[in-house]
């Protein structure tokens, strides 16, 4: 009898070692298949089953959370969605998060361990964090000047503050209420739909992730890079450049649009934005050069993130010399994004130096505790200091007496740059109006705002289309704005 008895105990003891190695196996070297098991809504109900950390704009949240009573109990909302849409993103039960709702999701859903004082105690009690907060450095009255001065125009304003590089504005127009797909009903799958299917791209973040060619802002660089290499070292004096002017290498004439452009000085040639002249200095200062320059300036740099992705400006460096004269008036292959030129006007207006630009200004928690914070960082330097002290007297030229004027802003020293793009086959499609500039007020010390805005569909005749006449008052409307804020 004790020897069945031991047999059975030995089987007993066989089997539930089995028993503890299945689940063993199931649950740790087979737990994350079952973690990413689509069928397994484990994760999205705890996800969801607490409200957001909010994401705040001048001290005030721009996101909260709706109590649905629903399984997946907590769903995002937004205050002016459309107008923060390219900073906040969205987060959707249904298609994920995207801009800072995706870049600081972990903080956002309590997740991150930063957000608790003992982290590895909340992973063995499955405690979970309230969401923390994400304190953005966008100006809110910069922000709305920039979204109501662009109106139902396709297009996109970025401003910073160019010492630091806080921004201070990030528009895209059209947009969209991103708490549409808050969700997860049929509304949010027609909504989606809807959304995706619309020509004007209205999810399209224009700021950051679309490239246009700059046109004639480009000059700011090519000026930079002429000067820098000593093709140029006199602002007044005659650039013997011929008007029209051949494209080197073939039978093409490019031509201006204004009138004494020919062997016209830089300073007169940048107030009235002549295309041979800086086609022509384009070629003198020669492609490496020029190519060390704009990447100096930030184009080509596909690692930039602020903190989501920004799309990849570029120069090209490859080209012969018709097509770097092209491109060194912002035309052929170069393409920027308007966060890219507000950096190259915010370098002119910091002495040369290009600031990593950001748009979070600290991470906390929900108690206020801060978890992470950002302060400015120098990238590179784009330009000697005293290249972008003479940069800065042309742009203040074009504003006082060139194509700028209509950014001029009373008791404060303005400098910019027009640009009207051409694009399409055959040049058909609308000019996109370009403006690039800064401000700053009488009392300041220094430049305290940098901007750039891109208008895609101005609604003029395809003559009258010009940066100065449809970016320039939108520009004015945000460098007013951030003025006025700081006194």
């Amino acid at each position: 009898m004790t020897k069945y008895i031991r047999r059975a105990a030995a089987l007993c003891a066989l089997l539930l070692i089995a028993l503890l190695a299945n689940a063993a196996r199931i649950q740790v070297i087979q737990a994350k298949r079952y973690d990413d098991s689509s069928a397994n809504r484990r994760p999205a109900i705890a996800r969801w089953s607490q409200p957001r950390g909010n994401i705040t704009v001048d001290g005030r949240p721009v996101t909260g959370s709706n109590d649905t009573g629903e399984q997946l109990r907590y769903e995002r909302t937004y205050t002016d969605g459309p107008l923060y849409a390219p900073v906040t993103g969205f987060a959707s039960q249904v298609y994920g998060t995207t801009f800072l709702e995706h870049t600081e999701d972990s903080l956002l859903d309590g997740s991150d361990p930063l957000l608790s004082f003992l982290p590895l105690w909340n992973d063995l009690t499955r405690d979970q964090n309230a969401g923390g907060e994400v304190v953005t450095t966008i100006d809110a009255a910069a922000q709305r000047a920039a979204y109501e001065g662009l109106g139902a125009r396709r297009g996109a304003v970025a401003a910073l503050e160019p010492g630091t590089g806080r921004i201070l504005a990030l528009v895209s127009t059209p947009s969209y209420d991103p708490g549409e797909l808050s969700g997860n009903g049929r509304a949010v799958e027609r909504a989606w739909a809807r959304l995706n299917s619309d020509a004007a791209r209205p999810m399209l973040n224009r700021a950051a992730r679309q490239t246009y060619p700059p046109g004639s802002t480009f000059k700011v660089v090519t000026t930079a890079a002429a000067l820098d290499n000593g093709v140029l070292t006199d602002l007044d004096k005659p650039t013997r450049s011929p008007a029209p002017y051949r494209l080197p290498g073939t039978t093409t004439s490019l031509a201006n649009e204004v009138e004494g452009c020919a062997d016209a000085s830089l300073r007169y040639a940048f107030t009235w934005s002549c295309n041979t002249v800086f086609a022509k200095l384009g070629v003198d200062v020669g492609l490496g050069a020029m190519t060390n320059t704009a990447r100096a300036f930030g184009f080509n740099d596909s690692g930039l993130r602020i903190p989501y992705a920004v799309a990849t400006s570029s120069f090209d460096t490859d080209m012969d010399k018709a097509q770097l004269a092209l491109s060194s008036i912002g035309q052929y292959d170069t393409r920027a994004t308007p966060l890219q030129m507000a950096l190259v006007t915010a370098a002119v207006a910091n002495g040369g130096s290009v600031q990593q630009p950001y748009l979070v200004e600290r991470t906390a928690t929900k108690a206020g505790r801060t978890v992470a914070a950002r302060g400015p960082r120098t990238l590179r330097r784009a330009m000697n200091p005293a290249t972008a002290m003479r940069l800065r007297e042309l742009m203040r030229d074009v504003v006082e007496k060139g194509t700028g004027t209509r950014a001029a802003i009373p008791d404060a020293t303005v400098g910019g740059k027009t640009g009207t793009a051409q694009h399409g086959i055959g040049n058909s499609g609308i000019p996109y109006a370009w403006f690039i500039g800064w401000a700053q007020s009488d009392r300041a010390m220094e430049p305290q705002v940098a901007v750039a805005v891109v208008v895609e569909n101005a609604d003029v005749k395809r003559g009258d289309i010009s940066g100065g006449g449809d970016a320039a008052p939108v520009a004015k409307g945000v460098m007013e704005a951030v003025l006025k804020a700081a006194g």
